[in-house]
């Protein structure tokens, strides 16, 4: 069996944050992009809500579960859904349950104490959204009129994936909201569909690239369904930071082989893309995915977390059943093209049936007001997504402005974390990982338009690093920095940065 959802499970003790909070209400212009209902002025509400702080030791790497009850004593139709987080969050899955399946109080809990089997529960519910690896703001937004359902009495639930490069302590929150329309403005309920490429071997110093058909037309068309009736609106590749390239293509009939959607690189953002119009599958006969990797280190990488991979591709389809392909058993190495060892495998199809809740609105749904499930406790102050603010000039240091210190604080787990500086493809050329660092951020020239040196020993503000580190907007094509966050730096690590240039710069 497979899934999306496939991380190992770690004897866990988080503290649950007793700070949880929902809100509902409208979004302002400012927060959101989505078009108010058609034939209204009142723009679609929204649920919102904090999951709290997750604290993690230094160094520390975790899979905990987190919960959010709904209180929805009826279907909720959601088009929209927006993930916000403070940074450590690798990656998480998300599903909607019934309450039945899960009991316990709100917030982080350890995934085995209630009995989380992402498959099982994947299949007495539906999936909700996927997290793409280290964004820090994410938004899943379907076309007007196509929805994800939330039957009546379920709750949110994911398995997450938090890492901590630094060697400190480090506390980073969760938020969520979920945007909802009526049910007399459903157009389609769509399903959850899966490709995976379990059988990874990436060769040390090697690029690599995997690749599979999955063709399950016939499969599909076993209970009278036609495949040529499945559009595809959501796609959403996975690999974590050895991964450099991911494709997805048609099968069969007159679009054979067109890519719906490519991906070069690792950048840490949001990488989930919508198909509008949605993809049809018009005489295909299935889909073809790969993913490419360049692994530098001296070891073989297989599949899993921490320095392990994974080759997945989550989808949303309007469909008559859930679909998973993925590669378990048989993978080949078939060819060399231009130094990459290509290797394919073989494809297992499920086609599987879906939640009989997955049912488009009824009658009375569509006669009756929308409903908005209540709630006990409401806090305007939840932002998922928050603003960036420009580090204020007096920032005191958090730590002792050292390079050590800010090496290991600051470079490592904001800048290399996300693959951005690391040694192989260092974004601008900046290379912020290999030794010798120091040397290098002193005499590096940049290749971008900014105007000023990277580090000008005893003048920060003349110093490139602590200008892209301490304004939201640097005023040159550079964006601020860290390039996958919607906010900057806490203020003590920007400071830190400060301090230690204004004091020479030392190798410290």
């Amino acid at each position: 069996s497979l899934l999306l959802f496939s991380c190992s499970e770690k004897t866990l003790t988080p503290e649950v944050d007793a700070g949880n909070r929902d809100l509902l209400q409208a979004p302002s212009d400012a927060e959101s992009d989505v078009a108010p209902d058609s034939g209204t002025s009142t723009p679609e509400p929204v649920l919102r809500h904090s999951f709290g702080e997750y604290e993690l030791e230094g160094g520390e790497e975790v899979e905990p579960c987190v919960q959010w009850t709904l209180n929805n004593d009826k279907p909720i139709y959601v088009n929209t859904v927006k993930l916000g987080n403070d940074g450590a969050f690798h990656h998480s899955n998300w599903l909607v349950v019934p309450e039945a399946l899960v009991d316990g109080a709100d917030g982080y809990f350890n995934c085995a104490d209630r009995g989380y089997d992402p498959q099982v529960f994947a299949s007495r519910g539906t999936v909700l959204f996927a997290q793409s690896t280290q964004s820090q703001q994410e938004t899943q937004r379907f076309p007007e009129g196509v929805v994800i359902k939330i039957p009546a009495h379920h709750r949110v639930i994911a398995g997450l994936h938090l890492l901590n490069l630094s060697p400190k302590k480090r506390k980073s929150d969760l938020r969520m909201e979920l945007h909802l329309v009526h049910p007399k403005d459903v157009k389609t309920v769509v399903t959850p569909f899966l490709l995976a490429y379990r059988i990874l071997d990436i060769l040390p110093k090697t690029q690599t690239r995997f690749s599979a058909t999955c063709d399950f037309k016939k499969k599909y068309e076993k209970g009278g369904r036609k495949l040529d009736d499945m559009k595809i609106y959501w796609s959403l590749p996975h690999y974590h930071a050895l991964g450099n390239y991911f494709s997805l293509s048609l099968v069969g009939g007159p679009d054979d082989k067109k890519v719906i959607h490519e991906l070069s690189g690792f950048n840490a953002e949001a990488n989930g893309k919508i198909h509008l119009p949605p993809i049809e599958m018009k005489g295909a006969t299935g889909l073809r995915f790969s993913c490419g990797f360049n692994n530098p280190r001296d070891k073989k990488i297989g599949w899993g977390i921490g320095d392990q991979e994974m080759c997945i591709m989550l989808g949303f389809a309007e469909t008559d059943a859930v679909i998973q392909g993925a590669v378990l058993r048989e993978s080949r190495r078939v060819d060399d093209i231009d130094g990459i060892a290509q290797y394919e495998g073989k494809c297992s199809t499920f086609v599987l049936k879906k939640n009989e809740a997955q049912l488009p609105p009824s009658e009375e749904e569509l006669e009756a007001p929308l409903y908005i499930p209540s709630s006990t406790s409401f806090d305007d102050d939840v932002i998922v997504v928050p603003e960036c603010e420009d580090t204020p000039d007096d920032a005191m240091p958090k730590f002792a402005p050292t390079f050590t210190e800010i090496r290991q604080d600051i470079l490592t787990p904001s800048c290399t974390f996300s693959s951005c500086h690391d040694a192989e493809n260092p974004a601008f050329g900046l290379d912020l990982e290999s030794d010798g660092l120091h040397e290098r951020l002193l005499n590096h020239s940049l290749q971008s338009s900014a105007t000023l040196p990277l580090i000008t020993p005893g003048d920060a503000e003349k110093s490139w690093l602590y200008q892209t580190l301490s304004n939201c907007e640097p005023g040159v094509e550079v964006s601020r920095m860290p390039k996958n966050s919607p906010t900057l730096l806490d203020p003590g690590l920007v400071g830190m940065v400060k301090k230690w240039i204004n004091d020479g710069a030392q190798n410290l």
